[in-house]
């Protein structure tokens, strides 16, 4: 007899629980279970690194998998014998390419994206586990779902809201399996061993406001001499939306130590501006400019942006940011044009152009102009829980373009892919 695979077993635990929470839920709460299905077929003909001379395009279709558990519930918290409602979230996921497992599979392949547990009421709520973190725009912190792994942190978060305020705490401490005596040293997972974030937004009709402080502590050293240099990134983040126009703007700035000891001054400046023309027509304009790192400088100036959807920005071949970590900054000005030709259909053109903030050197030259793209994004939604989309883009490079990213400027970088969302709530004890 065959072996079952963790995969399998952890689906046979989920579908054993339905039963049982289902019954629960009827008498005391409520509990769901979400599925998700997305298969994505990409032909990559230099996206995120661009093809060199001799180099092939690959096609391949990854997919997500996931199967979601919510409860909702009031209990009464002791000692105070208090009502307090009760939120958690688990959530499964498998991510594979087509053809990348056997037939018959061994290997433990299922991860918890989510599992979390949430106190709240009256605005205040205390929430702790494995969740995403989603502020603003995505641009600091954010969900990456264009990821099929999406992003996740195990963290503790504190908070209060209401119609007009949002207050939120969060801290993280990381630590890898080690024995008594080994100490603290932290050996990898997540890209930092230790978060204190605050964050406050203003919102009422017109108006969002926001500002974040956020402390990241990252590990370097060894077990034996261990260190932590600190990362300090604070800014804001303000729309205006009178009407049909939508104005945008975001500020960030990082100081603190690098590994090696340099004072770190960067920043992040962003604005955009959309005009809603129709019901059926938008446009937008906007420019993202990140600080690269000045050689000349004693400091080291070149921003970094964490833990966004770095896909949503800088164009969708994922040149910079999503594959590598541009040392010498970037310049995006963009203009983008949202319209539906037909019912339900959405059809996204975007142009970008993208320079360097610091000169990249070229056959004894300074450089700052990388290049043009062209990314056209179409969704469609078949059913409300199935969505279909498709996209096309294409870079057309500079000579610093490709000294700094590589590849050949004699290939054309272009990239396709077309996307299914299959996401229905298979169960719902609401009523």
């Amino acid at each position: 007899m065959k072996p079952i695979t963790a995969t399998i077993r952890g689906i046979v635990i989920l579908l054993l629980l339905v039963p049982a929470a289902r019954t629960v839920a009827q008498e005391n709460g409520v509990f769901t279970v979400k599925a998700q299905v997305r298969p994505r077929f990409e032909y990559n003909h230099g996206a995120q690194f661009p093809l060199g001379e001799n180099d092939k395009p690959i096609s391949f279709i990854s997919n997500r998998t996931r199967v979601s558990l919510g409860y909702e519930n009031s209990i009464i918290l002791l000692p105070t014998k208090e009502n307090w409602d009760l939120s958690m979230g688990i959530s499964g996921q498998d991510i594979s390419i087509w053809g990348q497992k056997p037939q018959v599979d061994n290997a433990a392949n299922v991860t918890l994206n989510e599992a979390w547990a949430k106190l709240h009421k009256n605005g205040f709520f205390a929430q702790i586990g494995r969740q995403s973190l989603s502020y603003d725009d995505d641009r600091i912190l954010g969900t990456l779902d264009w990821h099929q792994a999406g992003r996740w942190h195990d963290a503790l978060r504190l908070g209060y809201e209401n119609d007009r305020h949002t207050l939120h705490a969060i801290i993280a401490y990381n630590q890898t399996p080690q024995s008594p005596g080994d100490g603290t040293f932290y050996k990898g997972g997540q890209p930092y061993k230790t978060m204190q974030t605050a964050y406050y937004q203003f919102h009422n009709d017109v108006w969002k406001a926001s500002a974040l402080l956020m402390n990241l502590g990252f590990q370097h050293g060894d077990a034996e001499n261990p260190k932590v240099h600190y990362l300090q990134t604070m800014g804001t983040h303000i729309v205006y939306t009178p009407g049909a126009l939508s104005l945008t703007g975001s500020f960030y700035y990082q100081t603190g130590k690098t590994a090696a000891d340099a004072h770190i001054g960067a920043y992040l400046f962003a604005a955009k501006a959309q005009y809603a023309f129709a019901p059926l027509f938008s446009a937008a304009v906007g420019v993202d400019y990140l600080s690269g790192n000045n050689t000349d400088e004693d400091n080291y100036t070149a921003f970094n942006p964490l833990y966004g959807t770095h896909h949503k920005f800088y164009g969708s071949m994922d040149y910079f940011y999503a594959s590598a970590y541009p040392d010498y900054g970037l310049a995006d000005v963009y203009a983008s044009f949202i319209f539906k030709p037909v019912k339900k259909l959405t059809t996204d053109i975007t142009y970008h152009y993208f320079s360097a903030q610091q000169p990249i050197r070229v056959n004894d030259t300074d450089r700052k102009a990388l290049g043009s793209e062209i990314d056209l994004t179409v969704t469609y939604p078949v059913l409300p829980y199935v969505t279909l989309q498709g996209g096309f883009s294409v870079m057309f490079g500079t000579d610093a373009f490709f000294q700094a990213k590589g590849g050949s400027s004699n290939r054309t970088q272009h990239w396709t892919f077309l996307s299914l969302n299959i996401n229905p709530t298979l169960f719902s004890s609401r009523k």
